[in-house]
């Protein structure tokens, strides 16, 4: 009897779940390079249909949004368990909830919207205190989850500070 546990590719992943479909950003974290920037930028599309053509308010955002980030702590424990490694790199859905959260601080512009996905992936990448300290200490769905929250957040501070300084800098 082996000990030795198989793990799922992250396409098989994608392809045989729908948490592993929505962990993966619906593909879009299956690519070999940059995979969290494609889930970044994947998340725009969603986000424009969204302001687009649904109705929203402060309180129907914030629960789609607290959904999404459910539905990501769901998804990414799940195929995280699936693929053997907690924050596998296929794993975007975080991006997107965190895309999303910082596209919130900005006006529907291309450049507020460049500006959000710019800010968001350089405090990803970065990952300055405690966005390091949560990527490194707290596992599962949860971590995986709340390091991007946590990189949204420095992206919101600063695109906020940014627009009390030059407030019609971000407008098309």
């Amino acid at each position: 009897m082996s000990t030795e546990t198989n793990y799922s590719t992250p396409a098989e992943v994608a392809g045989s779940s729908l948490s592993g479909l929505i962990a993966t950003g619906f593909g879009s974290g299956l690519s070999p390079v940059a995979p969290g920037t494609f889930g970044s930028i994947a998340a725009l599309l969603p986000a424009y249909l969204y302001v687009q053509y649904l109705p929203h308010n402060l309180w129907v955002t914030a629960i789609v949004m607290v959904a999404a980030l459910l539905i990501g702590i769901w998804s990414c424990d799940r195929a995280g368990k699936k693929l053997g490694k907690d924050d596998h790199p296929s794993l975007v859905w975080d991006e997107f909830v965190g895309q999303w959260l910082v596209l919130l601080a900005v006006p529907v512009s291309w450049p507020g919207w460049l500006a959000a996905l710019l800010l968001f992936r350089l405090f990803d990448i970065l990952k300055p205190w405690p966005v390091t300290a949560a990527d490194k200490h707290i596992h599962g769905g949860w971590g995986v989850m709340l390091d991007d929250l946590l990189a949204a957040a420095y992206a919101v501070i600063l695109l906020l500070l940014l627009q009390w300084q030059w407030p019609s800098l971000l407008l098309a």
